[in-house]
C-alpha cells in the first residue's frame, strides 16, 4: 500500500512538474475577463499564449521570480498589431491584453479622433456596422472601423458614437517600451493612461496570444451548465486565430 501511494504521489508530481514547464515556457491558457478588447475579443473567450514568441523573463513564470535579469532568447521582437499580454508596469502582478501600435521611437497622437503613428494617420475604413459594445456593465454605441497599420496588420476597432476620445497629448515611446491599446478605444485603460499602465517596458511582456480555444457568453450562462451550453457557447469563436 505505501509503495502504492509513493509511485502515484511521484506521478502527480511529475505530471505537475511538466504541467509548470509547459505553461511557463511553451504555451499559456489566458482568460478574457474585460471588454477592453472588444470586438475581437470578447468577455468569456479562452486563448493560448505563446510564451516563446519574445523569449522569457521573470514575468514568464508564475509569481514572477526574481531568477535571472533582462529577458533571454529574444530573438524575435513584437510586431505592430500583435495581441499581447503583459503584466502592467503598476504592480507588475496583474495581467492586461493589448494590442501593440507603437515601437520604441515612435510618436502616436490622436487627432480629431483619428490615430496617427510617427505623424501618419492610420487608415480607418468604416464598416458600416453600427454595434452594440460592451464597457463593463454598460453598453456603447459604437462605430466598428477596420484599421491598417504602417506593416499592413488589420484589425476591428470600436469607437463610441458618443464621446470618443477626440485629442490627446504626443505619446514619444521611450527605449526598450512599448505603446499598447485596447480595440475597444473608449474602454480599454491602456498606454494612453500614463499613470495607470503608460509605456510598457520589454520586460512585462508574459506573451504572445495565438488562438481563442473556447469561446462561452458568460451573459447567457456560465460554461458549469452543461445543459445551457448550446445558449452560450459561441461556436464560430472556436480555433479563431488571432
Amino acid at each position: 500500500m505505501k509503495k502504492f501511494i509513493t509511485e502515484n504521489l511521484k506521478t502527480l508530481i511529475y505530471a505537475l512538474i511538466i504541467a509548470l514547464i509547459i505553461r511557463s515556457l511553451i504555451i499559456q491558457p489566458f482568460y478574457i475577463p474585460s471588454s477592453s478588447m472588444e470586438p475581437s475579443l470578447l468577455v468569456g473567450d479562452r486563448l493560448f499564449v505563446s510564451k516563446y514568441s519574445y523569449g522569457y523573463s521573470k514575468n514568464s513564470f508564475p509569481f514572477s521570480p526574481p531568477i535571472f535579469k533582462g529577458r533571454i532568447f529574444f530573438n524575435n521582437s513584437p510586431k505592430r498589431g500583435d495581441v499581447i499580454v503583459f503584466k502592467t508596469p503598476a504592480d507588475n502582478r496583474t495581467d492586461y491584453i493589448k494590442r501593440l501600435i507603437g515601437k520604441p521611437g515612435d510618436e502616436i497622437q490622436f487627432i480629431n479622433g483619428d490615430l496617427f503613428i510617427n505623424g501618419s494617420k492610420v487608415v480607418r475604413k468604416d464598416t458600416k456596422i453600427s454595434e452594440p459594445i460592451r464597457c463593463g456593465n454598460f453598453i456603447l454605441e459604437t462605430n466598428i472601423f477596420v484599421e491598417t497599420l504602417p506593416n499592413g496588420v488589420k484589425y476591428l476597432a470600436a469607437y463610441n458614437k458618443q464621446g470618443t476620445l477626440k485629442n490627446t497629448k504626443k505619446y514619444i515611446v521611450p527605449k526598450n517600451h512599448l505603446f499598447l491599446m485596447g480595440d475597444n478605444r473608449d474602454c480599454s485603460k491602456d498606454s494612453r493612461f500614463l499613470d495607470d499602465v503608460g509605456f510598457v517596458n520589454n520586460l512585462n511582456l508574459v506573451g504572445k496570444a495565438k488562438i481563442i480555444f473556447f469561446s462561452n457568453d458568460t451573459k447567457k450562462g456560465s460554461m458549469l451548465k452543461i445543459w445551457n451550453l448550446n445558449n452560450s457557447f459561441r461556436y464560430k469563436r472556436t480555433f479563431k486565430k488571432l
